[in-house]
Order: C-alpha cells, then structure tokens, then sequence
C-alpha cells in the first residue's frame, strides 16, 4: 500500500485556519499566518479528519497525494 501524505498548495493558502480548527495535530498557523503542516502523514486514525479539511478549505489548497 502506498503511502498517503498531505500537501498544500502555498500559492493557494490563505492562512484561514479552517484545517487547524479541524485537526491542529496536522496543520498549524503561525504568529505571522504561516500555515505548517506539522506531520504530512495520512494515516487510518487521522484520514476522515484531513479529507474533511480538504473539503472545507475555502481555497482548495489541501490535497492528500498516494
């Protein structure tokens, strides 16, 4: 099986926090509105938590990749 990771299109981002909100273990805002994503792995506990990320991001800018 191969591994699933996060990423985010930087381009995109708007630094809302709309992903922090729903699984701050994955995403964090810096002071200065930075968006981190502090572990990029998808794994069976945290995969419904990130889609729904990915789902609400009002820029799109969350993917998941295989």
């Amino acid at each position: 099986m191969a591994d699933k990771k996060v990423v985010v299109d930087f381009g995109l981002c708007e630094a809302n926090g709309v992903c922090m909100g729903i699984i701050p273990e994955v995403f964090h805002l810096d002071d200065e509105d930075y968006l981190h994503v502090l572990d990029d792995k998808v794994t069976p506990e945290n995969e419904d938590q990130i889609r729904e990320a990915v789902r609400q991001c009002p820029r799109q800018a969350i993917a998941i990749e295989e």
